[in-house]
């Protein structure tokens, strides 16, 4: 049997399976061999003859861990990562020792870093520097910040001099520049060449860096002048010198800038790399749209979190402590927020009591308040990323939103207005539902403004909790309009 399952498996065409499937054929053969494992213990405890029995306990093992380290190894990296991300703590270790060492490295960069973290916490030092060593100047310093220093000290030591300097600058950048992007993988040539000497420089590798769609033009000091595309490269006449069709760079990203303008400059001029240079014109690296990609999904990610409140990545099958201490914090003020609106809807117990209507239809009022801020949230902070929002232009963004909010507050008001009347035949009900809900609304856009123009100026990310924050003034100040205009018109 388990033959014809390795035949199978052989057999199998690797090409078009998706992650998917990948993630479910591995967690099939990890239960079926966690299943064999079960019952061959169970025939030891009770059948005599307890060496066939580990005899038999042996073979099943290997069968069922060579079929289980086959099929890892015809993964691509990046799916053996996302398979380890989709499985609890215990089988993603079991998992993780199946796989190759020398794929280690490149595994450890593709998972998230909560992921990385448990998966480091379980090699010795030995293993990760050997799994370091399998690695380039740049990407061992996307890991630096996850690995032990006396890990990083056996790094040092075992490169190179020009690697050792080159992990020293990758190091020296915050993980939002376009520094901590940049790769040192740049193939240059001179201006004064010809393309046939090209062509012989190139031959002399084994392969391109991947992503390589242009060679980089500089002079004798390394200095920056065009480039020249692999395109024109393959078309021209081998005797035309570099000089003559070299183009100049769409973009030259300065090593210390934000990465999001590599990313603007990605998306506005569709590069698949572009040279990254220092203050003085000198080419000190590239950045690939592989990088690029990277980071923007993990902006993304990040501000979809701030914006739950999560102060970091979390591994789904993280511990309930880890879990704890990653969510508490903005729960707790979330707790304090709703108890003031809990207060705000006390003020007015009085008023609830002689016309019930009132508790029934303020949820209305505060949950459509909370939509519409974070809608205006959510495009600001889009703004924000691209560059777009500004402190010179919140006044227009303000009154933009404010007329917005008057518009939806006056139609979708009139709605819950009309229902109001309908329902509980108070014409003055309905009118008070109107402008409680217009304005809610003017508050949220107000809000949904100011809060992450407010972070924005102290240098904060503007999606930092910027959600709860607006659920929360717009909670409050929903009860405290509606319920205050009742009051005032209706009791």
């Amino acid at each position: 049997m388990p033959e014809i399952l390795e035949k199978a498996e052989a057999e199998r065409p690797q090409a078009h399976a998706s992650v998917q499937d990948a993630l479910a054929e591995v967690t099939a053969l990890l239960r079926r061999h966690r299943l064999v494992e079960g019952l061959v213990h169970e025939q030891m405890e009770h059948a005599p003859g307890g060496e066939r029995a580990e005899l038999v306990e042996s073979l099943v093992y290997r069968q069922n861990k060579a079929l289980l380290q086959r099929k890892l190894d015809r993964l691509h990296t990046a799916d053996i990562a996302y398979v380890l991300e989709a499985l609890p703590l215990d089988e993603r270790l079991y998992i993780w020792d199946l796989v190759r060492a020398s794929r280690d490295g490149d595994i450890l960069l593709e998972v998230s870093d909560a992921v990385r973290e448990s998966l480091i916490s379980s090699m010795d030092t030995e293993e990760l520097v050997a799994a370091t060593g399998t690695l380039e100047a740049d990407e061992i310093a996307e890991l630096a910040p996850d690995l032990p220093q006396e890990v990083m000290d056996d790094v040092f030591q075992s490169l190179p001099v020009e690697e050792r300097e080159q992990l020293r600058a990758a190091m020296s950048f915050d993980d939002d520049m376009v520094g901590a992007l940049m790769d040192f993988e740049d193939v240059t040539v001179r201006p004064d060449v010809t393309l046939e000497v090209v062509l012989r420089y190139l031959r002399r590798f084994d392969e391109l860096p991947s992503q390589t769609d242009q060679l980089f033009v500089v002079d004798r000091d390394e200095k920056l002048l065009g480039v020249l595309p692999i395109n024109l490269l393959i078309v021209t006449d081998p005797d035309a010198t570099v000089g003559a069709i070299m183009r100049p760079a769409p973009v030259k990203l300065l090593q210390h800038e934000h990465a999001d303008v590599a990313a603007g400059a990605f998306e506005r001029y569709d590069l698949v790399s572009a040279p990254v240079v220092d203050t003085n014109d000198k080419l000190v690296g590239r950045v690939t749209v592989d990088e690029v990609l990277d980071f923007v999904r993990e902006s993304g990610e990040g501000d979809l979190l701030a914006q739950a409140g999560l102060r970091e990545e979390e591994d789904v099958f993280a511990s309930v402590w880890a879990s704890f201490k990653n969510r508490w914090a903005w729960l707790a003020i979330n707790l304090v927020t709703a108890f003031i609106a809990s207060r705000v809807i006390g003020l007015f117990e009085g008023s609830i009591e002689k016309l019930v209507a009132l508790a029934a239809l303020m949820p209305i009022v505060a949950g459509i308040g909370g939509n519409s801020g974070n809608q205006t949230i959510t495009m600001i902070v889009r703004g924000a990323a691209l560059g777009q929002v500004s402190s010179a232009n919140a006044r227009q963004l303000i009154r933009k939103e404010i007329v917005v909010s008057l518009l939806n507050g006056l139609i979708w008001g009139g709605v819950m207005g009309l229902v109001a009347m309908l329902l509980y035949k108070d014409i003055s009900l309905g009118l008070v539902m109107v402008l409680a809900m217009t304005l809610n609304l003017v508050l949220a856009a107000l809000m949904g403004v100011l809060i992450p123009m407010t972070l924005l100026k102290f240098g904060r990310d503007p999606a930092l909790g910027s959600s709860v924050l607006i659920t929360a003034v717009t909670d409050s100040g929903g009860f405290f309009i509606f319920l205050g205009l009742a009051t005032v018109f209706l009791v």
